[in-house]
């Protein structure tokens, strides 16, 4: 039985398979702007270099510019310069940018006893308070000394106690290109320090807190630049010196016990002067009693009479500190600026002592001792010849 023959059946066809989605197509970029534009003649092109050789172009005429030499490395041991490189046009700080000098700690050993006795006077105050909260304020008093570096607070100082203002735009055309010259001759970064200044007729600056440099609006009219750097200068040196900021805390934590010497000898007085209203005897009474407590404090708090004789090494140290501002302001190249402003003072003092003697009949007059003693700078003579001598000494070892 043979099989029957089926008809050849051909496959059901299968649909077929959906295209995937091709690329997405992005409009073309625009043509750059230095593409030519239609219709526009083509640019002729370069040839191309011969063996891959770039193309050499003709120098320019004239004389060629100088290839630049790296400046020499310091010699070991040496400290890098602190100008402006001639070559770069950089400045080099220096390694050590500010400091305290002996004048300094001399300042700070004899404001102890001031500090001694501004403890006593809060310790008084501590009596009518709770115990944590006079220990309290003790901390945060000794702690307060640091806002003399906070520059916020040095600002509200400058404005409000030392009565200074920020120099205007045109103030600051000229006083900073000097102020740069300056700082930069001494390897110190400008920007540490705040420019103010003062609202007065005399030639006169000032370096106070750890960031002020002060001068008055009439220095900054009168002097010549060379001159203006010398002063500039001498301030710096106040800054790097620490004297700025010594002076200034010194005399912060000394403000209690001042506060406390002003109430007591304006309250006893006023006692003494009601006590002798009614009597004689009174206010006699009255006196002695205040000396006998004033002297039982005294021997019973010894600190206080060293108080009595700080002023005076105060203001010794002080004049040391105002020779060493000297000296650096000489040492950065305005030594001759110095003089010259320092014989400018020499004549304001004589135009003043001759106005004095007009005033007293033609008598000459002359400055206590004390006023001498307690002034915390030197004479103008003093200062003169400490720049001459060094000038003369300078020129001797040719530095």
């Amino acid at each position: 039985m043979t099989e029957p023959t089926y008809p050849d059946a051909a496959p059901p066809p299968y649909p077929a398979p959906p295209p995937y989605p091709g690329a997405p197509r992005y409009p073309a970029a625009p043509p750059y702007p230095n593409a030519p534009r239609p219709g526009a003649p083509p640019y002729p092109a370069s040839p191309p270099p011969a063996h891959g050789i770039p193309a050499q172009y003709p120098a320019p005429p004239g004389p060629t510019a100088p290839q630049y030499v790296p400046p020499p490395p310091p010699a070991p041991g040496t400290d890098p310069a602190t100008d402006i490189d001639p070559h770069t046009g950089r400045i080099h700080l220096a390694r050590r940018q500010r400091g305290a000098d002996a004048t300094t700690i001399g300042q700070l050993l004899l404001q102890l006893p001031h500090l001694l006795c501004s403890l006593l006077v809060l310790g008084v105050f501590w009596l009518f308070l709770p115990p944590t909260a006079g220990l309290l304020l003790v901390l945060l008093w000794l702690a307060s000394g640091a806002l003399v570096f906070h520059r916020p607070t040095e600002h509200l100082l400058a404005r409000y106690f030392f009565r200074l203002r920020t120099p205007l735009r045109s103030e600051l055309d000229r006083l900073e290109p000097v102020w740069h010259q300056v700082t930069a001759k001494a390897g110190v970064d400008a920007r540490a320090y705040d420019l103010w200044i003062e609202e007065n007729r005399s030639i006169n600056a000032a370096a106070a807190a750890g960031h002020i440099v002060a001068i008055t609006r009439y220095t900054l009219e009168t002097l010549p630049p060379a001159q203006l750097a010398g002063v500039l200068a001498h301030e710096l040196g106040h800054h790097r010196g620490g004297h700025a900021w010594a002076t200034l805390l010194g005399y912060w934590y000394s403000l209690p016990a001042r506060i406390g010497w002003v109430v007591f000898r304006v309250v006893t007085a006023a006692v003494i002067r009601a006590a002798a209203a009614f009597s004689v005897l009174g206010g006699l009474a009255v006196a002695l009693a205040a000396g006998a407590l004033l002297l039982a404090v005294v021997i019973a708090f010894p600190p206080l009479l060293a108080v009595l004789v700080t002023p005076y090494l105060t203001a010794a140290v002080g004049r040391r500190a105002e020779l060493r501002a000297d000296l650096l302001a000489a040492e950065l190249g305005f030594a001759e600026a110095m003089i010259e402003v320092f014989h400018g003072f020499m004549k304001a003092e004589e135009e003043e002592s001759a106005r004095a003697e007009r005033k007293a009949g033609g008598r000459p007059v002359h400055r206590r001792l004390g006023e001498r003693l307690l002034s915390t700078h030197p004479d103008i003579h003093t200062r003169i010849r400490r720049m001459e001598d060094w000038r003369d000494a300078a020129a001797r070892t040719g530095r």
